[in-house]
C-alpha cells in the first residue's frame, strides 16, 4: 500500500498564505492622539463659564498657554503610516479656549488642518572649534601649555 504525501497540498497552500501576509504588510495602518471635547460638550460651557467648569466638563488640556493659562489646548490627530514612507498627519482638530484675566471663557475656536501653516526649519550647522585630531593628541598638546610655577604657587 502506497502512502500519499500531503507535501503536494502545503506548497500551494504556503504561497497563498505568504501572498496574503505581504499583501497586508503593505497595507495602511492609522493612529489616532490626542482628546478634542464633542461638540456637546463645548456648547455646554459657553463664554462665560470658569477654568473649573470647563476643567469638570471637558477634562484637563493636553497644553495650556505659554507662560501663562490664557488659553487652554485641546488637540486631536490621525497619523497615516505606509510602508516605509514617513508618517503622515491626515486630520487634526484643536479646540481653543481663552480665558479673560478673571479667570472665565472668552473664546472657544476650532482649528482644523486645512488652518495649519507649514514652517520651514533652518537646517544651519554651527561649526565646531574643535579640530578633528584624536583624544590622546589634545590631552598631549596641552602638556607644554603647563605653567609650573602657577601650578606650585596655589
Amino acid at each position: 500500500m502506497k502512502r500519499q504525501s500531503s507535501f503536494p497540498m502545503v506548497r500551494p497552500l504556503a504561497l497563498a498564505l505568504g501572498l496574503v501576509l505581504g499583501l497586508a504588510a503593505c497595507s495602511a495602518t492609522y493612529t489616532n492622539h490626542g482628546y478634542v471635547p464633542p461638540p456637546e460638550i463645548l456648547a455646554e460651557i459657553g463664554v462665560g463659564a470658569t477654568q473649573e467648569q470647563v476643567a469638570e466638563l471637558a477634562g484637563a488640556p493636553g497644553s495650556a498657554g505659554v507662560m501663562r493659562d490664557e488659553a487652554w489646548f485641546y488637540t486631536q490627530y490621525r497619523v497615516r503610516n505606509f510602508t516605509y514612507n514617513a508618517p503622515q498627519v491626515i486630520e487634526r482638530d484643536i479646540v481653543a479656549i481663552s480665558f479673560n484675566e478673571a479667570g472665565r471663557v472668552s473664546n472657544i475656536e476650532r482649528f482644523g488642518l486645512e488652518d495649519g501653516q507649514i514652517i520651514q526649519l533652518s537646517r544651519r550647522v554651527t561649526e565646531s572649534s574643535v579640530r578633528d585630531i584624536g583624544f590622546l593628541r589634545q590631552i598631549l598638546s596641552n602638556f607644554g601649555r603647563i605653567n609650573l610655577g602657577d601650578a606650585l604657587a596655589n
